[in-house]
């Protein structure tokens, strides 16, 4: 097993930047120069995107940005010690100490071991005060290889320490914690390392915890759950098999609360484990989506939450479904839609190929048949969306009990007419039926059928009643209007929801209204409407072009204008050139981030000229995702492409101009002047 760390990837006292996007393109660039990874902006792409689930900073100077990634090609760590130090999200300082964690997606679980052990070592601070103070970076690998390294058995500690040897002390408060984030490398161990540690100085309280993580964990034994006294769900996303913990006073926080003030969450637990109105654990009810949202934004925060949660879920089968159909008129032509298909699916074989279709590839009978089956799975993977938005609402509200009843009312949606907004609704009223159900209690007898059997079926038979016999039909009325308003738009007003989307998916890049104009997009693609080329598609189409402009706007504009810009700026502007073809947004964020007056106007009204155009050119997307890289499921491909290239020219044009107002861009160059010069003072931003 090769090193994880080698002094090839270690700097020490440079400056890499001042933001985390900037460091974590410098280390990247550092683990592919290492042969470690094969394509560092990728790898930057990952480590953005675990970013943005929530900041790697934490308190004391330490930065721990993490992901799984395609492009890494062995587990590795990359170390910075930076002058200046860095903003990663922390309250209390910028970061000093960086490690980029790269490990393989499909990375064996030892060496995740061995980077979970790197992470609880950032939470001793004789380790992080020797990192400061190595002289050179082959004193930090030999640091780094030291915790790292399989001899010392940390993880045994906790188990040592018997149950019954605690039981002996009547005054003990016993505390069990789960901790879990995103990727399961790093957050989650430091978490549970913070907790154990406090736990240990405190008296009168004995915590074990469940690590939920990549690498992975014993879980808690039944006969530990059932001895505590109270319950820490330090996550950020799902706590697996939840329902063992129900009845059981808890404290729900995200991972980093944990790592941050594991003092105050330790009290808090104490505190609620004698509190009779202390908020309790929920049979089968979902803590990460129910109840961290109600700490932190109520239903509406609720709400949001288990619509993307649905939407997640439900694009693999749009993504799926669009690109087969695409596919399939690709090889045998749009005529094949319908009926045709399923005839040669009926009468054909391999050894009885059908007629040629009039627009099949090269006059094929191949291509045809081919074609024809491929439209069949898109058709029949179509046939999913709503139900898979439906089931996964309910399993946001009430996990896996609402699953079954989810898809049924979103099946039942298709059937009644009352597509996507059926779904939506049924999918709601099935989640909150199984949730209130969950939450009752069962006779012992009961209890195992509760959420295999009682609770499905009961859900079922009410929630189907009631879209049934009151709200299918408003809802599916509903429906039918906004169709008929989207298929008559035209001319005018298809350009302006054109304009609308489009500039919404420049808004926030990324956030809740670019996600609403996305939503609403990817919602209309059906079969039916990709057979037609109606105005679902056009839309997609829109929203697709609008999306891909920030970010190749700024990778223009850092082309046309270097001067204008930082060298990491300039960087970023080289890897938003893949990320804006790729149709990811988000590669415009840290140009966004810097300079938000300039840079969000300016792409917004880019990529509102670019939706404007593609609508009023009747360009269609078949795929809700891929960009450029999806051009056969485009119609109108010419005009797809010159919607993308005016938008794009339109704002860096327009970003550029405003850059050069005030002088270099507000302050972006000048900080690169200062620093090329030090005797020039750092001028002050705009």
């Amino acid at each position: 097993m090769s090193s994880l760390i080698t002094a090839d990837l270690v700097s020490l006292d440079t400056a890499l930047g001042e933001d985390a996007e900037t460091v974590i393109t410098a280390l990247a660039q550092k683990v592919a120069d290492a042969g470690r990874a094969t394509d560092a902006s990728q790898l930057v792409a990952d480590a953005l995107a675990r970013e943005a689930q929530s900041a790697t900073g934490l308190p004391g100077g330490i930065a721990i940005p993490h992901c799984r990634s395609e492009a890494v090609t062995e587990p590795t760590l990359a170390f910075a010690r930076l002058v200046p130090g860095a903003d990663f999200g922390a309250a209390d300082a910028p970061a000093d100490l960086v490690f980029l964690i790269a490990a393989p997606a499909g990375g064996g679980q030892e060496h995740l071991k061995l980077l979970s052990s790197l992470a609880r070592a950032l939470v001793r601070p004789d380790f992080t005060a020797a990192l400061r103070s190595a002289p050179d970076a082959d004193a930090i690998v030999a640091l780094v290889e030291d915790v790292v390294s399989p001899a010392p058995v940390a993880e045994q500690a906790p188990a040592a320490a018997p149950a019954p040897a605690a039981a002996s002390a009547p005054a003990v408060t016993r505390i069990v914690a789960v901790t879990a984030c995103p990727t399961g490398i790093a957050h989650t161990y430091m978490a549970a390392d913070s907790l154990t540690q406090e736990a240990a100085q405190t008296d009168g309280v004995e915590l074990q915890v469940e690590t939920q993580g990549s690498s992975g964990a014993k879980p808690l034994s039944p006969e530990t759950i059932a001895a505590a006294d109270a319950v820490i769900f330090a996550t950020d996303v799902g706590v697996k098999d939840q329902a063992r913990f129900a009845g059981k006073p808890v404290v729900v926080s995200g991972v980093k609360r944990a790592i941050n003030e594991p003092t105050a969450m330790i009290a808090e637990a104490v505190a609620a484990s004698t509190d009779p109105r202390a908020r309790r654990v929920e049979g089968g009810a979902a803590a990460s989506a129910d109840e961290r949202a109600s700490d932190t934004g109520g239903w509406g925060l609720r709400l949001r939450q288990w619509l993307l949660t649905g939407v997640s879920y439900m694009i693999p089968f749009v993504a799926a479904g669009g690109l087969l159909i695409a596919l399939g008129f690709l090889l045998a032509g749009y005529d094949v839609a319908g009926d045709p298909a399923s005839k040669i699916l009926s009468e054909n074989t391999l050894s009885n190929l059908p007629a040629a279709g009039d627009h099949a590839l090269f006059g094929s009978s191949l291509m045809t048949y081919i074609g024809a089956l491929l439209f069949l799975l898109g058709s029949w993977a179509f046939g999913f969306l709503v139900p898979a938005l439906a089931g996964y609402i309910a399993y946001a509200i009430a996990d896996r009990p609402g699953i079954a009843p989810g898809f049924v009312m979103g099946f039942l949606a298709n059937q009644i007419g009352a597509g996507f907004l059926g779904g939506i609704v049924g999918g709601i009223i099935a989640g909150l039926i199984a949730h209130q159900i969950a939450k009752r209690p069962a006779p012992r007898w009961l209890s195992g059928l509760m959420p295999v059997v009682i609770i499905p079926l009961v859900t079922t038979i009410i929630a189907g009643m009631l879209m049934l016999l009151v709200l299918g039909r408003p809802i599916a009325d509903i429906t039918d209007g906004l169709t008929d308003w989207l298929n008559g738009l035209s001319g005018g007003s298809i350009v302006v929801l054109g304009l609308l989307l489009g500039a919404m998916m420049a808004f926030d890049m990324g956030g809740p209204v670019n996600k609403a104009a996305y939503v609403f997009a990817t919602t209309g693609l059906t079969a039916e409407a990709i057979a037609a080329g109606g105005t679902e598609v056009k839309i997609m189409a829109a929203v697709m072009v609008g999306g891909m402009v920030p970010p190749l706007a700024m990778a223009l504009s850092t082309a046309l204008r270097p001067g204008l810009y930082t060298s990491s700026e300039r960087e970023n502007g080289k890897a938003a050139w893949l990320l804006g073809a790729a149709f990811i947004t988000e590669g415009a964020i840290p140009f966004a981030a810097a300079d938000p007056l300039r840079v969000i106007p300016s792409m917004m009204l880019g990529s509102g000229v670019a939706g404007a155009i593609s609508a009023g050119a009747g360009v269609t997307l078949a795929a809700p995702h891929g960009g450029i890289f999806v051009f056969f499921a485009v119609d109108q491909v010419l005009w797809f492409l010159v919607a993308i290239a005016v938008g794009t020219v339109i704002s860096a044009l327009s970003v550029t101009a405003l850059k050069q107002i005030g002088g270099r861009g507000g302050a972006a160059a000048d900080a690169d002047v200062a620093a090329a010069d030090e005797t020039a003072p750092v001028p002050a931003r705009v």
